[in-house]
């Protein structure tokens, strides 16, 4: 694949990637302000479980098989690929139904671990484990959906896993908000019944995905059925060592989509406690909700860039590790690092500066000395965790994947250890704190691996790097002048229209101005090695 093939196959993840989180985050606004905190807690109570029980369920065979379809391919054995398909389909179906037993039937011991035997201040058991029991559905079909994702990215087929995300995301925003609002507006129904709808959203979206990659299956198998009837050779490998191939590498994959809900899970497990010993229970849920809940759709906007890079960036880093082609390689490696810092390092400034006006504008201005500030603590995880995120994927594709436990593990004990601790000392932000150091621990000992492995420099990565914080503070400050100026005649502090009035003009001319420099400067052209043709066109170059 040339190097504008890789390009493109990154943008189209990354773009479907993003559509598919900020519809994630769109949701959110109208549902805080149906539910209210408290409602959107009980929601973050039980997706956290379902994500690792997804992961789990998985066990990171989809992007296994992105690797094991991908290697196979280019070695033009295509019966392998498509009996991959079959046989790891079969097996995501079962995994994900025992799965869904679990979580299903295990629903209120998990409900009793996050808030205790007697629940907290404004959620009971019953509460929790009614939402963890509906979201538990969506385990049934959703793992032998994102086989076929991971087989169609294996074939450098990017679209199906794009256009499905999107699809997937729009059926679940339409159903969540239309069932919560009949529920609460017209039958009167009380707000835990809002949000078992609200979580049941995720079964829903998994059918119209799978409708979608139906189709694309239905177009594709011709060409696919083609290349295996011109194959010359056919080399049946028995079922059992191709799980054994494919085992060994999805562990690591696991261990990576399964990482920051693990952090999460950590958070929720002991915040409520670690809250109610310091006092500070009744404030509990709002805290919580502000940063594991609302906050994190947020940041988790900007992270999406390293989850499409990551996405496109493994069968392609794979193929150049096993052709040896080590210039290729480090030159990709160095190019997915610096897309990351570009797009990632002024999103998360500017979301700490205008952590106040954008909570407010978009979830309410209710006790807002708490949650934008605990927002503000939150936005530098996007670093981390979209560092983590492609620094594992590239530990994947030159077969150090192993790796990737050691570093997650050195992670998340030091959580494990902080968190409570961190808590009883600095309040709500220390759960905040705590993931930061741990996070960074698991980032550095991968890029200290990498290094070690192929012997990369990562000077550019640095020297470029230093370029972005210097044009991010010039974005840094334009903001603040903006802010200030503002606040002249505006009181976005107490008002929402003129904290949405902040936001928008905050947003985008501190967003202009960085990406305007960032053009200018040729920056985006020498990380990317290309120009932007509509920009080229709107100065007149």
């Amino acid at each position: 694949m040339s190097s504008s093939n890789f390009l493109r196959g990154t943008l189209l993840l990354t773009v479907a990637s993003f559509l598919s989180k900020f519809l994630g985050m769109i949701v959110v606004i109208p549902l805080t302000n149906m539910v209210g905190e408290t409602g959107m807690s009980l929601y973050q109570i039980a997706y956290t479980p379902y994500t690792i029980m997804l992961s789990v369920a998985t066990v990171g065979v989809p992007m296994a098989v992105s690797k094991y379809v991908a290697k196979y391919n280019a070695i033009d054995d295509y019966y392998t690929s498509m009996k991959m398909l079959r046989v790891g389909t079969l097996l995501m179906f079962i995994t994900g139904f025992i799965a869904f037993l679990i979580m299903f039937f295990g629903a209120e011991l998990f409900a009793k671990w996050t808030l205790g035997a007697d629940g907290s201040k404004n959620i009971t058991i019953d509460d929790a484990t009614s939402a963890i029991k509906m979201v538990s559905f969506a385990l049934i079909i959703i793992p032998g959906m994102s086989i076929m994702r991971g087989f169609f990215q294996g074939n450098n087929s990017m679209g199906p896993t794009s256009v499905s995300q999107v699809i997937e995301q729009i059926a679940r925003v339409v159903f969540l908000i239309c069932s919560v609002f009949m529920v609460l507006f017209i039958f009167d129904k009380e707000i835990p019944t809002a949000i078992n709808f609200a979580t049941f959203s995720a079964f829903i979206g998994a059918i119209a995905a799978w409708v979608v990659l139906i189709i694309y299956w239905k177009k594709r198998k011709p060409v696919l059925d083609k290349a295996v009837e011109q194959q010359q050779q056919i080399n049946d490998i028995p079922i059992k060592e191709m799980f054994k191939e494919l085992f060994r590498y999805s562990g690591p994959f696991v261990l990576v989509g399964i990482a920051i809900p693990l952090y999460q899970q950590i958070d929720q497990f002991t915040f409520y406690h670690a809250m109610e010993k310091i006092g500070k229970g009744d404030i509990a849920d709002t805290a919580f909700s502000a940063f594991a809940s609302q906050g994190h759709k947020l940041v988790i906007i900007p992270v999406t860039i390293a989850t499409g890079m990551s996405l496109a960036l493994i069968p392609e880093i794979s193929k150049a590790y096993n052709t040896n082609q080590m210039d290729k390689l480090k030159g990709q490696i160095n190019q997915a690092l610096q897309i990351i810092m570009f797009f990632v390092l002024p999103a998360v400034a500017g979301l700490a500066i205008l952590a106040d006006p954008i909570y407010g504008s978009l979830f309410g201005m209710d006790q807002l000395d708490i949650t934008g500030s605990l927002f503000a603590w939150y936005t530098p995880l996007a670093i981390t965790f979209g560092l983590f995120t492609i620094t594992s994927s590239i530990l994947q594709g030159i077969e150090r994947q192993n790796f990737t436990l050691i570093s997650l593990s050195a992670g998340l004990l030091t959580k494990i250890l902080l968190t409570s601790l961190f808590i009883q000392i600095f309040m709500a932000k220390g759960a905040i704190i705590a993931t930061m150091l741990s996070t960074t621990i698991a980032v550095l000992l991968n890029l200290w691996q990498i290094k070690r492995s192929i012997d990369i420099n990562y000077r550019k990565f640095y020297k470029l790097s230093f370029l972005m914080l210097i044009f991010t503070t010039v974005m840094i400050i334009v903001i603040m002048i903006i802010k200030f100026i503002l606040g002249l005649f505006l009181d976005y502090q107490t008002v929402r229209s003129h904290t949405i009035i902040v936001m928008i003009l905050g947003v985008s001319i501190g967003g202009g101005v960085y990406l305007y420099l960032g053009y200018a400067s040729t920056l985006f052209e020498r990380i990317t090695g290309r120009r932007i043709a509509i920009i080229d066109r709107l100065l007149g170059r």
